[in-house]
C-alpha cells in the first residue's frame, strides 16, 4: 500500500493506492467543508446511496443486493443514520473503506471520492480532480525514471558478464577484475560524459553521489544503449580504443536526437 498527500484549497488530504485502485480520505475531505457535518449526512441522503448502490453494481461481483435494498428503504428517513461500517457490512462493498490505525478514517474509491467532493462544493471537486491528477501524473514520472534507471543497472550486469567472459583472463585476482570493471565503466562514462569517474569526484569533492548520479534523462536512456552496444563491441572482439571512438561516435548521435525528443524534454522538466 503506498500513501500519498495532496493540498487542496489549504486541506491536505491523504490518498492510498492498492494495487490498481486509488482511496481517497473523505474524513480528510470533509474538514474543507463549512459548518459542522459528518460523513453520516451525506451517506443518508438518498441520492447518495443510489449513486453509491450503481457503482458497486458496476465493479464489485460479490455486492449484497439484499442489504442494499434494506438501507435503500430508509434512506432520506429524518431518523435514519448510515455509517461507512454499516453500509460495508451489510452490502459486502468495496468502494468505502474504514480504516484504523495511523491512518485512520473513511476513505472512498476516487470514482465516490469526486461525488463526495461535489457535495463539498463544485469548487471543490474541480480542484479535487485536478490536484489528484498531478499526483499521478508525478508518480507516473516517476516510474518512468525508476524504469530507466533499473534498465541501465540490468544492462549493466549484461555488460559486466559480457567483460567477464571476453575480457578478464582466467585465474585473475578479484582486485584485478574489479580494475577491469572500473576501466570498462570509465569508457562508458568518457564516451558519454568525456571525463572518468575519478575526474569528476576530483572536479566536485563535496559531492556524496557520483558522476552517473547527476546525469539527467536523456543520458541515462543513452547510457543504458551505451551498455548495451558495448558488450556487443566486445563479444566481437573489439580493441578496447576502437570501442571508445564508436561509442563516443554514437553518444553523439543519440544525445542530439534525445534532446530534441519532445518526450524527454517533458521529463526533464523543460516544458509542459
Amino acid at each position: 500500500m503506498n500513501m500519498a498527500k495532496i493540498d487542496v484549497k489549504g486541506t491536505s488530504i491523504s490518498v492510498y493506492t492498492v494495487g490498481d485502485k486509488d482511496f481517497i480520505s473523505l474524513t480528510d475531505m470533509i474538514r474543507a467543508k463549512d459548518g459542522d457535518f459528518f460523513i453520516s449526512d451525506w451517506l443518508r441522503n438518498r441520492n447518495t446511496v443510489e449513486f453509491l448502490g450503481i457503482w458497486e453494481q458496476v465493479h464489485n461481483p460479490n455486492f449484497n443486493y439484499g442489504g442494499f435494498a434494506t438501507i435503500k428503504s430508509q434512506a432520506g428517513l429524518n431518523n435514519y443514520k448510515l455509517s461507512a461500517k454499516v453500509w460495508v457490512a451489510q452490502t459486502n462493498a468495496i468502494g468505502l473503506v474504514a480504516k484504523a490505525g495511523r491512518y485512520g478514517g473513511t476513505y472512498a474509491h476516487q470514482d465516490i471520492a469526486f461525488e463526495f467532493g461535489m457535495w463539498i462544493s463544485a469548487e471543490f471537486k474541480i480542484y479535487l480532480i485536478k490536484e489528484f491528477q498531478r499526483l499521478k501524473e508525478t508518480e507516473r514520472e516517476q516510474l518512468g525514471w525508476d524504469i530507466r534507471r533499473n534498465l541501465t543497472k540490468i544492462n549493466y550486469r549484461i555488460h559486466t558478464d559480457a567483460i567477464k567472459t571476453h575480457l578478464i583472463p582466467p585465474q585473475l585476482t578479484p582486485q584485478q577484475i574489479n580494475l577491469v570493471y572500473a576501466s570498462e565503466a570509465d569508457l562508458l562514462n568518457m564516451a558519454l560524459f568525456g571525463k572518468t569517474a575519478k575526474q569528476w569526484r576530483d572536479e566536485n569533492p563535496g559531492n556524496k553521489g557520483n558522476l552517473r548520479d547527476e546525469a539527467n534523462a536523456a543520458q541515462l536512456v543513452c547510457l543504458a544503449n551505451l551498455e548495451t552496444l558495448n558488450a556487443h563491441f566486445i563479444h566481437q572482439g573489439l580493441a578496447q580504443s576502437e570501442r571508445l571512438t564508436l561509442l563516443n561516435q554514437t553518444a553523439i548521435q543519440q544525445m542530439k536526437l534525445l534532446l530534441a525528443d519532445a518526450g524527454v524534454q517533458r521529463l526533464q522538466g523543460k516544458q509542459p
